[in-house]
């Protein structure tokens, strides 16, 4: 594939992504609302140095999505589309630079460059995650912008070790300390990809400057932590030079999931490309593994980091995206073994896709027959599973050429049915992921000067959403009377179950697995009234 169209489809496949995901949703709760609040809080207050969250120093992310966000609004005007836009824009970078690194590793063969890019735009989670605004895709890409450094010094580029510098230094400020976790079990394990000697490598010109640049990337993030420290007081302090680190720690290994758990997902996470049969065809060649330098590299790039996260019990699927892209070089080597990818070697991904298919049909009888009703599941409609079949089988049947036009129409395919997927799904969810209702209800009661307040924890969910001017207050249950009490004509935020919904409020929504709503102090006293009849009752 010529060297524009490659670029082009690329482009063409993340813009197609970004304007479905804009037009398609709202920011998600919980993590994308409270996310995209810090970022209003700083606009509000023009506090740049400190991240604030309910008026606390907001001491779990480090701010550079934050000022991201807040550059943005600077140039464009406060909007809710140009923060989702940054994490795609790193996406898009991560897919462009993987194709560096694809070029340094493998310069005779371009294909290899080609199919690895497509793979990794198309990978299941990639595509979810490529438009959500969290802090994964910016990893991903300091992830490479690192390995491209690595690899640069490597052929001993002068910019190799200033971009592995700048790597550290914007994974640092992007999501703290697990930027060195991405980058420095390869750099350190050079014995083992360079065991041929190709490389002449010794502790002065390889390891002394790794050291440099680590010492480097730690000066980027102090020159923004020193001074926050200082303005944000001893408890900020505390917690992002020490504390939310052995927090972490400690929370990672309370949130127990197997250590098998990864690999398990591993075939749901890189749909469809593990169903692929040229990829384990080329894997069983263990002897072009074992010898070629570039197949080497990624599979030490990849088995630390995924041994570590594997061996670490809170897992999420998105902490392993940063990794996509090594495994997408290795799947793009091994399937250029080939001459071309044969139906038989396409089969299990045609089948996957309809398997999907079946259950996108079923999924409405499986929320009947199980009482699935708040996400509305059982209102999906019938196209999106017919969709995947008929994909699935367009596949199959379509005319086999070559591994680089066969990689283009399966990722088209696989991004194509992921969208809808994700289409459809959130439009049968209806406000169960979408704050936007309540969040206005909540900014029309502060604007009329009617007191708000939440019951239960509160992350900012409304804040940004409802540009709100001061989020609503934080009580407990036990608080709510005694606050009425003092606000006679205020409103509070609860939550319920279906089974104890309110008859009686000013305002319900869907919610998750649950329902929100917004009641006066009678309709509170009432609701209070009646569990306690309900409770007394033999």
């Amino acid at each position: 594939m010529q060297f524009k169209k490659i670029h082009f489809l690329i482009v063409a496949l993340w813009a197609f992504l970004v304007i479905l995901g804009l037009s398609s949703r709202s920011f998600f709760p919980i993590d994308e609302t409270r996310y995209a609040t810090v970022a209003w809080n700083m606009w509000q207050s023009g506090d740049y140095l400190v991240p604030y969250l309910n008026g606390v120093a907001y001491s779990h992310k480090p701010p550079l999505l934050f000022w991201l966000m807040n550059l943005g609004w600077k140039v464009f005007g406060v909007n809710d589309w140009w923060p989702r836009l940054i994490p795609s824009l790193f996406a898009l970078a991560s897919v462009l630079v993987t194709r560096k690194i694809a070029a340094l590793l493998w310069p005779n063969e371009h294909a290899i460059k080609d199919s690895a890019s497509l793979i990794l735009i198309s990978c299941g989670l990639w595509v979810v995650y490529s438009t959500a605004l969290m802090f994964d895709m910016m990893i991903a890409f300091f992830t490479v912008l690192g390995i491209w450094g690595l690899l640069l010094a490597l052929k001993k580029h002068k910019n190799g070790w200033l971009l592995l510098a700048l790597a550290i230094g914007g994974g640092l400020l992007a999501k703290g300390p697990t930027i060195l976790l991405q980058l420095l079990p390869v750099a350190l394990l050079a014995p083992f990809w360079n065991k041929n000697a190709e490389h002449n490598l010794n502790a002065k010109n390889w390891y002394l400057p790794i050291l440099f640049a680590v010492l480097g990337g730690a000066v980027i993030a102090l020159l923004w932590a020193i001074p926050a420290g200082i303005h944000g007081g001893a408890q900020y302090q505390h917690d992002i030079f020490w504390g939310q680190t052995a927090d972490r720690m400690v929370n990672s290994f309370a949130h127990k999931r197997p250590v098998w758990w990864y690999l398990a997902a591993s075939p749901l996470l890189l749909f469809p490309w593990l169903f692929l049969g040229s990829f384990w065809r080329g894997l069983a060649n263990s002897k072009a593994i074992h010898n070629e330098f570039g197949l080497r590299f990624c599979l030490t790039w990849l088995i630390p980091v995924f041994v570590a996260f594997s061996l670490i019990s809170g897992k999420q699927v998105h902490y392993v995206l940063p990794i996509f892209p090594a495994i997408a070089l290795i799947i793009a080597r091994l399937v250029s073994h080939n001459k071309t990818i044969s139906k038989l070697d396409l089969a299990p991904i045609c089948i996957a896709f309809i398997a999907l298919g079946g259950v996108l049909l079923y999924l409405p009888h499986y929320a009947q027959s199980h009482g699935v009703s708040v996400t509305n599941w059982i209102h999906l409609p019938p196209w999106p599973g017919l969709f995947a079949i008929i994909l699935g089988a367009f596949l199959y049947f379509s005319p086999k050429k070559s591994i680089s036009s066969t990689i283009s129409t399966t990722s088209i395919a696989t991004i194509l049915l992921v969208a809808v997927t994700m289409f459809a799904l959130l439009r049968t969810a209806g406000e169960a992921y979408d704050v936007r209702p309540i969040s206005y209800q909540v900014k029309a009661l502060q604007t009329n000067n009617i007191p708000v307040a939440v019951i239960g924890k509160y992350a900012g969910t409304y804040d940004f959403v409802g540009r709100l001017k001061q989020p609503p207050e934080n009580i407990e249950t036990s608080g709510v009377t005694p606050w009425f009490e003092a606000h006679a004509d205020g409103r509070v935020i609860a939550f319920f179950d279906q089974k104890n919904k309110p008859e009686q409020a000013e305002f319900t929504q869907h919610y998750k697995g649950q329902f929100i709503a917004i009641l006066t102090r009678p309709q509170w006293l009432d609701l209070h009234t009646a569990t306690q009849q309900n409770a007394d009752a033999p």
